[in-house]
C-alpha cells in the first residue's frame, strides 16, 4: 500500500497553531495509507526551528542563542536551548494527550548532522562545519539523543508498532560541494570528503535503527547525493520529485529494487493559488496521482509490485503554507495514495 504523509513544517507563529497542526495531521493521517507525525511549527520563533528543535535533542552539549544564530557555549545549556527542550516536552505532552488510542506507524523528524553542523556556531564563532573535531562531536551528541527521544516517543505511544525517524539534510550536497557560506559570507567553507560525511550520518542513522525505528532520509534540495544517503543506512529516500535530475531518478529507482522506501514530494509547499483563498479551490489529486504514474512507468516500475515502498507528500514543509492549503494538501497526499494502492 503506498503511504501519504508530510514532511513535517505546518503553518502558524504560536502555540494555538501547534494544536491546529497537531489536529490536522492526525485528522487527514491518521488513518490508513496516511502516515501522521510530529509537526513542527517553526513559526513560533528559534527554539521550534529545525536547528533548534536538533540542538533540543543532542546529548552533553550547551548551546545559546546569539543575534546571528545558534551557537555551542563550550559549557552548560543557555536558557534559550533550555526553552528549545522544554517546547519539544510540551508538544509531545500535546501529542500524547490528543494521539491516545493511536495505531500503526507514526514519523518523527530531526535536522541532520550536516544541517546542524551548517547552521550552528562554535563557542568562538563561525559554522561548527569548519571544525573537524566540533563536527564529530556534534554529530554523536545527536547520535546519543536520538536514541533518548525514540524511547520517550515510543513510551507515549505505546500502539504505535512502526516509528520512522526522518532525517533532514537539506544542505548535505552543499556541504560536499563546498557551497556553504561562513558565517561572515565573504567566503565558503572547504567541500567535506565523502568518507566523512557518510560517516557522520551513518552514526545518526545506526541510533536510530539502534533504538528499534526506521531510518529515512529527507532533502528537498537539488543535488543531494542519494547513493551515499542510502550507504549511510537510510531505510527512506524522501525527496522533491521537481527536483530530481535523471542521476537522481536512477538512483531512487536502485533503491526501490533494493527494498529501500522512497517518497515523492508531488504536491507544492505552498498555496498553488492566492486567488483561490487558500489554495483550496481546484486542488485535486488527479494530476499528482498522474506524476507519479508517468515516474513509475518512466523507470519501468509496476505499482502494484512497488506500492509497499512508495510514498507521496508535499515537496517540502509546509511552514510557508496557509492553514487551509496545508489542510488540503495533507488530505490529498492520502487521496493520492489511496488512488495508487
Amino acid at each position: 500500500m503506498v503511504t501519504g504523509t508530510g514532511i513535517g513544517s505546518m503553518p502558524g507563529a504560536d502555540q494555538h497553531a501547534y494544536d491546529e497542526a497537531l489536529r490536522t495531521v492526525l485528522g487527514e493521517l491518521g488513518e490508513q495509507p496516511g502516515l501522521p507525525y510530529l509537526p513542527e511549527v517553526p513559526g513560533r520563533g528559534a527554539t521550534a526551528s529545525m536547528t533548534g528543535r536538533g540542538l533540543a535533542l543532542v546529548a552533553e552539549l550547551g548551546a545559546d542563542l546569539q543575534p546571528a544564530g545558534w551557537r555551542l557555549t563550550g559549557g552548560g545549556a543557555g536558557v534559550d536551548h533550555r526553552r528549545a527542550r522544554s517546547l519539544l516536552a510540551q508538544d509531545l505532552d500535546a501529542l500524547e494527550e490528543r494521539a491516545q488510542g493511536l495505531a500503526g506507524a507514526f514519523k518523527l523528524q530531526l535536522a541532520g548532522p550536516w544541517t546542524l553542523a551548517s547552521t550552528v556556531e562554535r563557542p568562538r564563532g563561525d559554522r561548527v562545519l569548519g571544525d573537524h573535531g566540533a563536527r564529530r562531536e556534534l554529530a554523536q551528541a545527536l547520535a546519543e539523543g536520538v536514541g533518548a527521544h525514540v524511547a520517550d516517543v515510543r513510551r507515549r505511544l505505546p500502539g504505535v508498532d512502526r516509528l520512522v525517524v526522518q532525517v533532514d539534510e537539506p544542505v548535505l550536497g552543499a556541504v560536499l560541494d563546498g557551497r556553504v557560506p561562513t558565517a561572515s559570507g565573504l567566503h565558503r567553507h572547504r567541500s567535506v570528503d565523502r568518507p566523512e560525511a557518510s560517516q557522520a550520518l551513518e552514526w545518526v542513522l545506526e541510533a536510530v535503527t539502534a533504538a528499534g525505528a526506521e531510518p529515512w532520509v529527507h532533502s528537498c534540495a537539488a543535488g543531494t547525493p542519494w547513493p551515499l544517503v542510502r550507504g549511510a543506512g537510510a531505510r527512506g529516500l524522501l525527496a522533491d520529485h521537481a527536483q530530481l535530475s535523471a542521476a537522481d531518478h536512477d538512483a531512487l529507482a536502485e533503491a526501490i529494487e533494493a527494498g529501500v522506501h522512497v517518497g515523492l514530494g508531488v504536491l507544492p509547499a505552498l498555496d498553488p493559488s492566492p486567488a483561490g483563498g487558500g489554495g483550496e479551490a481546484g486542488a485535486t489529486d488527479a494530476p499528482a496521482t498522474e506524476a507519479v504514474l508517468r515516474w513509475l512507468d518512466m523507470l519501468g516500475l509496476d505499482p502494484a509490485e512497488v506500492g509497499g515502498l512508495l510514498a507521496v507528500s508535499p515537496a517540502c514543509g509546509l511552514a510557508g503554507a496557509s492553514s487551509a492549503w496545508a489542510r488540503t494538501a495533507l488530505s490529498t497526499v492520502r487521496r493520492v495514495a489511496v488512488n495508487l494502492s
